[in-house]
């Protein structure tokens, strides 16, 4: 890790508030004897240095070489071990010009502060105990979060339940590896439990183990998002459609054949998901050149997505051509467009009836798609595949994984992939104790493989970590967090 972030001894400081114009804009700093640090900087030196533990100071940031005003502010005061990082702190509350905040961190920086790293005041809390790593990773998490459920779950990790989960999951490790520990030292008809007493315990821990890794499927669909394709043919209504889930018009709409060129991207809130909704240009084979390599962009955004909504126009029906891509798109939710019209055909089984124009059925298709994302109800149904090792792919390869995750909608997610490859690689250990201990192979074995899986809880929650994965996380960060 670089020697930026163990540098807790050295007072930093950072805008904590988004980089553009605002009414008021927030200064962090930190550090051992800050407030008489940033005193120097003050227009009330006495009142600031002074000043106890949460108390508002009112004054001006000043230039020290100069004596020039930079701007107006109310100086919030921590003192240690409280405050965000466990450190001497000071928040300035400023105007938020870009002009006011960068003369106030100029004038910080005069009185003997250093531009904060990404993620260091944060890395600062972590290392005061002021939270786990789980933890610290979901502040990140909740200034990302996009839709209010992602919020939630990102809020529950920063209170520490997923922390309190993992503890306790590697307690009863510990008190199994002990147990093995016992037996191994004193002999099994020594004590008074048998065998089979340790074999539930190592089981029950392996459960406990699987289902965090597999509340990754939902916590990552929930931070990360997913991303969801609109094809068909042209003509078919993706564009009304795109228009309908946004509640606005972004989209041409136009009778002509081939009016998208090119997909065009939007995000949106469905369901509590984080979606990034793409319409594309319509699957035909086009004499335009331009149109041309638009239908190849769409065949692979359509390739590349979690899901794929595939339209056609009711009053034509699916042709050959329709049902050849469908069967490249066994997850697909198919949709029926146009049925406003008199001529429409009649929806066939499996498809779901909707009209972009009027919206009717467009509640049908939006419930559809939100469960299918959870894994709740899947035409194609589940395949093997893993969520994480694959790149995007359509539903059917990621449904196991997202159905699983949605049992555990009650307990502790798990969010972050360094986080579900811990409780993966603790999984897997439980897994060759048990093995080991049905096979009647020697404790030694057993044991071995309980304090991997001690090991792999510990890495989780950051009791031990190697100082590259710290620098990893941390570096993500916003400055300022």
């Amino acid at each position: 890790m670089p020697s930026g972030y163990l540098r807790l001894d050295v007072p930093i400081a950072a805008l904590a508030t988004a980089p553009v114009p605002a009414a008021l804009a927030v200064i962090r700093t930190s550090g051992p004897g800050a407030p008489e640090l940033a005193a120097k900087a003050f227009s009330r030196p006495e009142a600031l240095s002074r000043a106890e533990t949460h108390r508002a100071v009112h004054g001006f940031v000043r230039d020290p070489a100069t004596g020039r005003d930079a701007d107006e502010v109310v100086a919030l005061v921590f003192r240690a071990p409280s405050g965000y990082t466990g450190q001497d702190a000071v928040d300035f509350v400023c105007h938020g010009g870009p002009a006011a905040w960068e003369g106030v961190l100029a004038a910080l920086e005069k009185a003997g502060f250093e531009r904060a790293l990404p993620g260091e005041f944060t890395f600062r809390a972590f290392a005061a105990g002021k939270m786990d790593l789980a933890a610290a990773e979901a502040v990140d998490e909740l200034v990302r979060a996009r839709t209010g459920e992602a919020r939630e779950g990102a809020l529950e990790r920063l209170s520490g339940g997923l922390g309190r989960e993992v503890s306790d999951l590697r307690d009863a490790v510990q008190d199994a590896l002990a147990e093995a520990e016992a037996r191994l030292d004193y002999g099994e008809d020594e004590l008074a439990d048998g065998p089979g007493d340790l074999l539930a315990a190592v089981e029950a821990a392996r459960a406990r183990a699987e289902a965090l890794a597999a509340s990754h499927a939902v916590g990552r669909l929930l931070s990360e998002g997913a991303r969801v394709a609109l094809a068909g043919p042209t003509n078919a209504g993706k564009s009304r459609l795109f228009n309908l889930f946004l509640k606005e018009e972004r989209s041409i709409v136009s009778e002509s054949h081939g009016t998208t060129r090119d997909y065009i991207e939007a995000d949106l809130d469905l369901d509590g998901i984080p979606v990034t909704l793409a319409d594309s240009a319509g699957l035909r084979d086009a004499p335009d050149p331009v149109e041309a390599e638009g239908v190849r962009r769409s065949r692979l955004l359509a390739e590349g997505s979690d899901l794929v909504v595939y339209l056609v126009d009711g009053t034509r029906g699916a042709g050959p051509a329709d049902l050849d891509i469908l069967e490249s798109l066994p997850g697909a939710v198919r949709v029926w467009n146009k049925v406003d019209r008199p001529e429409a055909l009649p929806a066939p089984e499996g498809w779901i009836p909707l009209s972009a124009a009027t919206g009717e059925g467009f509640s049908i298709l939006a419930a559809e798609l939100g469960a299918r994302l959870r894994g709740a109800r899947l035409r194609g149904g589940p395949s093997s595949g893993d969520l994480d090792e694959a790149p995007r792919a359509s539903l059917p390869r990621v449904a196991s994984q997202l159905a699983r995750g949605t049992e555990l909608a009650s307990a502790p997610r798990i969010a972050s992939r360094r986080q579900a490859e811990c409780a993966r690689r603790a999984a897997g250990a439980l897994a060759a104790a048990r093995d080991a201990l049905v096979a009647g192979a020697h404790l030694d074995a057993a044991a071995v493989d309980l304090r991997e899986a001690a090991d792999a809880l510990a890495e989780l929650t950051g009791e031990s970590v190697p100082e590259s994965v710290l620098e990893m996380i941390f570096s993500r960060f916003c400055v300022g967090k």
